[in-house]
């Protein structure tokens, strides 16, 4: 039995990881989907205030507080930035780090910093509406979701995300992954935003790199496929 933890990224919530987290408990292991603070069922702690080491910190407390070693620490999109996070102070409760087409940040950087700069200004006028606090939930066919049923889905459960959290930088004590052994699972067509976090997984020669044809949120799209590579690990 394995223990897994999946971490969503910016506008989803737990209820993302609803297809896969099913799959894998069904094939025997342990599975825990937090919810990022101020997303989701929490979105009522939405705030300016949200930086990103409260997303790492609700990542680290939760495996503190369940006890929880071993893990296969996975992290989508913007939840990449959190499993980094919580490898840089709990390596020892980590089995592998998962980065599914994830935003991959070193020390002194923010989530702004490395995605395109007309993405960046697109996101920071649609955050206007909410006066700064938070940029609205895109459609779903930006994360590559198009079957109208899924779709419907995303429409209904996705939340604002806070802007703070992508103009935060990003502290780290050491290098990105911290020594752990790392899968970066990239998919096609390639989101855009994760451009720059592609090329850095790819460059890295300990780290496993593969594609998955499936849409940015693959964990919508195509559950089987990413519980077999999960399952692989």
């Amino acid at each position: 039995m394995k223990t897994y933890v999946l971490v969503h990224g910016a506008w989803h919530g737990a209820w993302c990881w609803r297809d896969v987290a099913s799959g894998l408990r069904q094939a025997g292991h342990r599975v825990f989907t937090p919810t990022q603070t101020g997303s989701g069922e929490r979105a009522h702690l939405l705030s300016r205030d949200i930086t990103l080491d409260c997303y790492v910190r609700d990542v680290v407390n939760l495996l503190e507080a369940e006890d929880l070693s071993d893990v296969v620490l996975v992290g989508h999109s913007f939840g990449g930035i959190s499993i980094s996070g919580a490898a840089d102070r709990v390596p020892h409760r980590i089995r592998h780090l998962v980065y599914l087409d994830a935003l991959i940040l070193n020390d002194g950087q923010s989530a702004f910093s490395m995605i395109p700069a007309d993405v960046v200004a697109m996101r920071r006028a649609l955050a206007t509406a909410s006066g700064g606090v938070s940029i609205p939930v895109p459609d779903p066919a930006a994360f590559g979701v198009t079957v109208p049923e899924q779709a419907a889905w995303l429409r209904k459960e996705c939340t604002p995300h806070p802007l703070s959290s992508y103009e935060d930088v990003f502290r780290l004590k050491g290098v990105v992954g911290n020594g752990l052994p790392a899968t970066y699972v990239a998919v096609t067509p390639h989101y855009v935003p994760t451009t720059a976090s592609r090329d850095y997984a790819k460059a890295r020669e300990d780290w496993h790199y593969a594609e998955l044809e499936a849409g940015h949120d693959a964990m919508v799209t195509t559950p089987g496929s990413l519980i077999e590579i999960l399952l692989g690990i």
